[in-house]
Order: structure tokens, then C-alpha cells, then sequence
């Protein structure tokens, strides 16, 4: 027996799984418009694979064609486990994982994180759409380009005009405002006084109050709800007494209101031109004094829905012109007579009013009746309705 070696037995070896050599990615779904990883099964934490002599545990990346390798436990640590292994075989079966699960995807410990935009805003990931990163931030940039090149065209042209300070101090109103001012426009004889109230600003300079704190200081809510009134109003008027309801008829009465209007601040506009008015606000104040006709109009047509006709109408009719006739006279008096001691500050600067001659005042008072009296022209106008 001594002439046979010893020798040990062989190792045993195990045998190595066999897999494709590339798994192709499953396809985006617009449910899941971050995609998936693709992750290798790994056993748990704590537990060593055999390689079983393989030197290359990613036979996937091997072949040039997959993606890198991911373990599937990559970032979890349970306790009292070391660090999770940086490599695992590749044996095991390839399963899609869609990302925000533990160790994967978007948020999770071990995968990358989300694209967080401005405050914490989550960006979406445009690249499963098919649009890359960049190509959707030029879009991006192109898109507050326009709005802005727009805001900047709409500042440029009708901000001069009708400056946004302005336009928000004449909508700064309050519920007791509107019931007192409706009722300051149907019965002005019984106010007093109408002189506009100024306050003083940080800088030393006056300007005017808003009309929630002063019951003679124009606004814009009241004419713009009264001339939306005064359209719908028409409209039921056509629908109950006239020919029947035409979608036509509120664009028709929509466009005699706008020509109104117009009409009635180009006559006061041209006025304070050839007699030398000037003011800080008048554009804006002057479009408020010509929708103030529309509340006398409103009563009018209100009259006739209540069984209101004939005589009785005209004497509504007129008392109404007349009413806005004499808060016109009043409250005009504030833009073609200023007050010289006042300095009323706008967005150039302070305006100082010139002390007026009595020549010129009386001009500017006979232009004020001009005013008053042309009314009774504009309220017929709006107030023929059509009829059957």
C-alpha cells in the first residue's frame, strides 16, 4: 500500500446558473414617466455569494450590452449588518424595480435623488417623454421670454396711460363705499361737501385717498359693474319684451356702451385740451365720470321692468339725466377747476395746479355745462332698447 500517494479528495465545486447575456430594458409608460432600473436578485444582507470562480460577476455588462450592475439591496443596512457589498453575482434571475423602491429609485437611500427645483418643487423627468434636459430648458427660458416681452410691451404702451398704481387705487373699494356712492349718483342734492381729500405720503408729498376712504373720490368698480349690468339688462329686456333673445344683442349693446364712453372721454379729453387742464390722473378719472351715467340708466330700465311707462317713464327718465348732470357739474369740478393749493404727487413727479384767471374759469365752468347737458344725449342712446 505504500507505493499508492496519498492524496485528498477533490474540492467540490458548485455550479455556475448560465443567464442571457443582455436583458433588454423594459418600455417607459406614461404612468411612469421616470422609467425603471433594471437590478440583479442578491441574496440578503450579511450573506456572502459564491462567485464560483467567475471573474467577472456582471456577465450582463460583460457583454456590452446591458446596463451597469445595481444590487437590488444596494443602500439598505439593516441592523447590526456591515456595509452592503459593492458587487454581487450575477446569477439570480434580472426584474425590473421601478424607481422609489427601497435601495433604488428616486429618494431612496442608496439610488440618486429627485431633481429639485426652486422652494422644493419637484421637475419632472422630460427625458422619458423623449425631450432631453436641455432642449425643455430652452423651452422653459423661450416661454418666460414671451410673457415677459409681453408685460414689458403692455407697460410700455398703456402704462403711461393708465398706470397700475392707478387702475389699483381706483378699484380700492369697500362694500360701504359702493351702497353710499349708488346712492351719492341717484341723489346728489343731498351730499355735501365734494371736495376730494388728500393724505400725506413718506416723502412729504399729497396724494389722493382711495375711495374706500373718501365717499367723492372716483372709481372704476362701480362703472365697470354697471356697464356689465346695463349689457345683461338688455339682453332679458330683448329675451321678455322684445323680438326674443339673439346672442347678437349683447354684443350690439356691449358696443354701443364701449362707443359711449368713448365718445363722452373724448369730449371731456379734447375740453381740457384746448382749455389747458392738466392732472396727474385725469385719463383714469375721466373714464370713471363717464360710467357713472350708467347707474341712472340701470334705474331707468329697472323702472320700466316694475310695469313703469309712458309719462311716469320720462319724468324716471329725466330725473335720472338730471341726477347725473348735477354730480357731473360737482364732481368734474375736482378735474377741470383743481384746487391750486394743492400738489398731488404721480409717477413723474409732483403736479403743481396753475392758478386760473377769471376768464379762464369761466370757460372752464361753460364747458363744464356742455358736459352736464350732453348727457341727456348719451342716456337716450343707451336707454332704446330694441322692441317687437
Amino acid at each position: 500500500m505504500s507505493h499508492y500517494p496519498s492524496q485528498s479528495p477533490p474540492p467540490l465545486r458548485h455550479p455556475v446558473p448560465t443567464h442571457p447575456a443582455y436583458i433588454p430594458e423594459p418600455p417607459s409608460t406614461p404612468s411612469s414617466p421616470q422609467g425603471y432600473r433594471k437590478f440583479s436578485s442578491s441574496p440578503a444582507p450579511g450573506q456572502q455569494p459564491s462567485h464560483g470562480g467567475n471573474p467577472n460577476p456582471n456577465p450582463a455588462a460583460a457583454a456590452g450590452g446591458g446596463q451597469p450592475y445595481v444590487p437590488a439591496y444596494a443602500g439598505f443596512q439593516a441592523p447590526g449588518y456591515g456595509p452592503p457589498p459593492q458587487q454581487q453575482q450575477g446569477g439570480g434571475g434580472h426584474y425590473a424595480v421601478p424607481q422609489g423602491s427601497i435601495g433604488g429609485g428616486p429618494g431612496g437611500p442608496g439610488g440618486p435623488q429627485q431633481q429639485q427645483g426652486p422652494y422644493g418643487a419637484y421637475q419632472p423627468d422630460f427625458g422619458a417623454w423623449g425631450i432631453n434636459d436641455a432642449t425643455a430648458q430652452l423651452g422653459m427660458q423661450l416661454g418666460q421670454s414671451a410673457v415677459q416681452a409681453g408685460q414689458d410691451y403692455v407697460q410700455k404702451n398703456f402704462g403711461v396711460i393708465f398706470p397700475s398704481t392707478t387702475v389699483k387705487h381706483h378699484f380700492n373699494v369697500s362694500n360701504s363705499y359702493v351702497m353710499h356712492k349708488i346712492k351719492l349718483v341717484l341723489f346728489p342734492w343731498l351730499h355735501k361737501p365734494w371736495a376730494r381729500r388728500t393724505r400725506r405720503t413718506e416723502h412729504g408729498q399729497h396724494e389722493w385717498q382711495p375711495p374706500r376712504d373718501d365717499i367723492n373720490s372716483p372709481d372704476l368698480y362701480i362703472p365697470a359693474m354697471a356697464i356689465v349690468t346695463y349689457i345683461l339688462l338688455t339682453g332679458l329686456h330683448a329675451g321678455l319684451n322684445g323680438p326674443g333673445f339673439r346672442p347678437q344683442i349683447l354684443g350690439e349693446s356691449a358696443s354701443r356702451a364701449t362707443l359711449v364712453v368713448l365718445f363722452d372721454f373724448l369730449f371731456v379729453k379734447l375740453g381740457c385740451y384746448i382749455l389747458n387742464i392738466q392732472g396727474s390722473s385725469q385719463f383714469v378719472d375721466i373714464f370713471a365720470y363717464s360710467g357713472y351715467k350708467f347707474v341712472g340708466v340701470i334705474f331707468a330700465i329697472a323702472a320700466g321692468f316694475v310695469g313703469v311707462g309712458g309719462m311716469l317713464w320720462s319724468v324716471v327718465f329725466v330725473y335720472a339725466f338730471l341726477a347725473n348732470a348735477f354730480f357731473l357739474l360737482r364732481s368734474l369740478r375736482s378735474v377741470v377747476l383743481p384746487d391750486p393749493s394743492i400738489s398731488i404727487s404721480s409717477s413723474s413727479g409732483a403736479t403743481t395746479t396753475a392758478t386760473v384767471n377769471p376768464a379762464q374759469r369761466r370757460r372752464r365752468i361753460t364747458f363744464l355745462f356742455l358736459e352736464a347737458v350732453s348727457q341727456i344725449v348719451y342716456m337716450a342712446a343707451l336707454v332704446r332698447l330694441p322692441t317687437a
